[in-house]
């Protein structure tokens, strides 16, 4: 049974790893223009409010219109109470659900709630239709409401709540939603997760920085991918949201932040061709330049402050370096910024003698010996292929491979053949449930520049799993793509890295 009390955020930033690393409406009013349904893009999109508690949300339809008229009936999700069962009845052509009670009697309760952050809160949209069964009927229905605001950018889940009328006990179904925008794994993927992206702060759930930069890349490379290109709008509003944050530009004292953000704002100039993003990307690889350092022969350090060279910012400061010169007609800096950084992290001992990557270099500017966490063997598969197309030289892909061999065919990182991050928790709002989606990007960027796609086989099986074990009715993933799936009540890294882990399939 679920309670309906709305779960407290839970807005914490771990950074430990990264230390180491309504009520019913009468009739239906009026209906709106029709909608496309699948896909539906709404680029032009302005900014608003969520709908308030009792607002009428029209799409096709607006609330409350009555189940006869419905196109389709599907139930994606059922539960029990004392002898009742309880569906949620889902029209896609509609886009819109309704709610049903079954088993009972004369006095038994049905409703709907409506979430429009993937089922985390749904104040606004309780008891939706409440009804309760009438005398003689042993079953009855609410009103159909609309899953989605879409006017409003409001991605929605619907379920149903209900209980015996004589008894105080409540259930629940879990939450589901009509098949717009979920036309395959990914996008289904691709429209839970945005389901999380905060329309006032232009980040996703829990504002996460880096952590959102990389949810953003998973977005725009599923529109790249897939075809989609629905939630192009978030881009803009991201970058407008944001781009006065901070250090500005999307720079920060974490030099890998800054490397993940120009990475996405790359990925970003790739889908839209907007030169603005092109200059912010520019503008986060100059920064990181500002701290190269000769500390241990070169490098970036990790923080403006703090002079740690670690893997991942010098990975990244490789891939964002060639990726500006592969775009950047005429340029030679920042190539020889990229070949001189992948020069110095080839010779720099991270790379351990099982051609598995370390954190980082200690004090004596030796291997520090600490975990080899799974975004550190992605990150520089996705960099050598990116200077490997800016340079024409085929050994870069070489050793590209042989990383990759080495981390796909590593037990500890990948036991029962399936990618498990290096103290995997049970949380998705740490900085670690993002790493699994950062490899899995990498190894797909490398597949794709290899002519025998030499991973698409083990990309298909992560996916195979991830869906099989770890997914629930509104497509969230969990943190363990092999199970057991856990609840998820906070943060957006686990389904940020699902998608990265469906793109690549997609893409192989």
């Amino acid at each position: 049974m679920t309670s309906l009390s709305v779960p407290s955020d839970d807005p914490r930033r771990h950074v430990g790893i990264r230390r180491a690393i309504g009520s019913a409406t009468a009739l239906a009013l009026a209906c709106l223009l029709a909608v496309p349904l699948s896909p539906v893009t709404r680029a032009d999109a302005v900014q608003q409010s969520p709908a308030a508690p009792d607002a009428v949300i029209c799409d096709i339809y607006c609330d409350a219109r009555d189940p006869g008229l419905a196109a389709g009936d599907r139930t994606p999700v059922s539960a029990a109470v004392h002898g009742r069962t309880l569906r949620l009845h889902v029209s896609d052509p509609d886009v819109m659900g309704w709610g049903s009670i079954e088993g009972g009697r004369a006095g038994d309760e049905v409703w709907l709630d409506r979430s429009f952050d993937g089922g985390r809160t749904w104040a606004s949209g309780s008891r939706l239709g409440v009804t309760t069964i009438p005398a003689g009927s042993a079953g009855w229905r609410t009103q159909m409401y609309n899953v989605d605001d879409w006017n409003n950018l409001g991605i929605g889940a619907l379920r149903v709540c209900g209980k015996a009328g004589d008894r105080p006990e409540i259930a629940c179904t879990g939450w589901a939603r009509n098949d717009r925008n979920a036309g395959s794994r990914s996008t289904a993927a691709a429209t839970a997760l945005m389901m999380l992206w905060d329309r006032n702060t232009g980040l996703f759930e829990t504002n996460g920085w880096w952590t959102g930069a990389n949810a953003l890349t998973a977005v725009i490379d599923n529109a790249r991918i897939s075809g989609m290109g629905s939630y192009r709008y978030v881009i803009a509003q991201t970058y407008d949201k944001n781009v006065n944050a901070r250090d500005g530009q999307f720079r920060n004292e974490y030099l890998d932040d800054t490397g993940w953000w120009g990475l996405a704002w790359i990925a970003a100039y790739d889908l839209t061709g907007d030169s603005r993003y092109l200059n912010t990307a520019r503008a986060d690889a100059d920064h990181m330049r500002a701290y190269w350092t000769s500390k241990c022969g070169g490098g970036v350090q990790w923080n403006t402050g703090i002079a740690y060279k670690n893997a991942i910012t010098n990975e990244l400061y490789i891939q964002l370096n060639a990726a500006l010169h592969n775009r950047i007609p005429g340029d030679t800096t920042y190539l020889q910024r990229a070949r001189e950084g992948w020069s110095w992290f080839r010779a720099s001992g991270m790379i351990n003698s099982g051609n598995l990557v370390n954190d980082g270099l200690n004090d004596s500017c030796a291997n520090n010996g600490q975990p080899t966490w799974t975004y550190n063997q992605g990150v520089i598969l996705g960099a050598l292929a990116e200077l490997h197309r800016a340079t024409g030289d085929a050994s870069l892909l070489s050793t590209a491979r042989t990383l990759a061999n080495a981390s796909t065919s590593s037990t500890y990182l990948n036991p029962g053949g399936v990618l498990r991050e290096v103290n995997e928790g049970d949380d998705c709002n740490s900085d670690g449930a993002s790493f699994k989606g950062a490899y899995v990007r990498g190894l797909g960027t490398l597949n794709a520049a290899l002519g025998d796609r030499p991973y698409s086989a083990y990309l298909d099986r992560q996916a195979d799993t991830a869906y099989a074990n770890d997914r629930d009715s509104l497509h969230m993933y969990g943190p363990h793509w092999n199970g057991p799936r856990v609840p998820v009540t906070s943060g957006h890294g686990c389904q940020h890295g699902a998608l990265d882990l469906l793109n690549a399939a997609q893409a192989s």
